[in-house]
């Protein structure tokens, strides 16, 4: 790929972001956290509650993106076959034999939505972050690749949780980012009324394809990051460990901390937010807006911070505030 089709095709992400405007009103933080993912290659976990947009944002951002999307309502009847595919019996009209076939569930697409995956036991969750996590699936002894590019958006509701099966902190790592959506402003509120109750209609534009996301994936991993930003990622992600903290709020506060797919995933998240913003190298700032969505579900409180009404925002604000920022001012 020559230099003009890069600088071209790094150009349209900001037309992706113009796009899923014109559909979702407000939240466009929420819908380039979900782009930095996409790029730097991992999966997203959403939180809201009911009637935020949260389906539509994803579906909206698959349709920009000219990507394949399933959308898979998760139950307590839920099978793991019901995601994954399962094999039925077919018969060979001119030999009469008969044969297993395997039938490909939903996983196998670009962008799969798992709405309410805390609504499904353990073992159906368990298949599809086996999927996450191989980025293939395996049935009957044989091995099947997911196609490229391949990105799970599991959404989870904060409020109701009576028959719901939580995630446990190893599975919620498998996440990049979590994301909180919250409700939106005043004139947004009004827009979206705007929009929605009369004859309002927009027609989307495809901006990028599957094979361009593949192409910038792998630009967004070449974004380069200066020594002084690795090494303060690096006591960021070990400040939030309590036993080698000399941050007061996570001494106190803080049961278990982040481990070192944290750091990854700081410094895949911010080089992708880099990328986006036109730059190829990171900055503070890149760091600064992917911390909290990075690090929000890698960082276990304790029943003291409870108590008190200690979010884990609190933990990650004064995280940022307090340690020790990089040693060179030209990051």
């Amino acid at each position: 790929m020559d230099e003009r089709a890069i600088v071209s095709k790094i150009a349209k992400l900001e037309s992706v972001l113009d796009e899923a405007g014109k559909v979702i009103v407000g939240q466009r933080n929420i819908i380039e956290e979900l782009l930095i993912s996409i790029l730097a290659g991992g999966h997203c976990l959403l939180e809201g509650v009911p009637g935020l947009a949260k389906t539509l944002m994803v579906n909206t951002l698959a349709k920009t993106l000219e990507l394949d999307f399933h959308r898979v309502q998760f139950t307590p009847d839920l099978m793991p076959s019901d995601i994954v595919g399962t094999e039925i019996l077919e018969e060979d009209h001119s030999t009469g034999k008969r044969f297993f076939k395997f039938c490909k569930g939903p996983v196998f697409t670009n962008i799969m939505l798992a709405d309410e995956i805390n609504r499904t036991p353990p073992k159906t969750q368990a298949a599809l972050l086996e999927a996450m996590q191989e980025q293939s699936v395996t049935y009957a002894g044989k091995h099947y690749d997911l196609p490229r590019p391949f990105f799970v958006l599991a959404t989870q509701n904060p409020v109701e949780q009576a028959g719901t099966y939580p995630l446990p902190e190893a599975q919620l790592d498998r996440f990049l980012m979590f994301i909180r959506v919250g409700y939106p402003s005043e004139n947004d509120e009004v827009e979206i009324l705007k929009r929605t109750t009369g004859t309002y209609k927009t027609n989307l534009n495809t901006v990028l394809n599957a094979d361009d996301i593949t192409e910038l994936q792998g630009l967004a991993t070449d974004v380069d990051i200066s020594p002084p930003l690795l090494a303060y990622v690096a006591r960021i992600v070990r400040a939030t460990r309590p036993e080698n903290s000399e941050v007061e709020m996570v001494d106190k506060y803080v049961r278990w901390g982040a481990g070192p797919r944290a750091g990854q995933a700081l410094v895949k998240c911010a080089k992708a937010k880099a990328l986006i913003a036109g730059r190829y190298s990171v900055t503070l700032g890149d760091l600064e807006f992917v911390a909290k969505a990075v690090l929000r579900h890698r960082i276990l409180l304790s029943f003291q911070a409870e108590a008190e009404n200690i979010d884990v925002e609190d933990i990650i604000e004064s995280l940022l505030r307090d340690v020790d920022g990089p040693e060179s001012p030209l990051v």
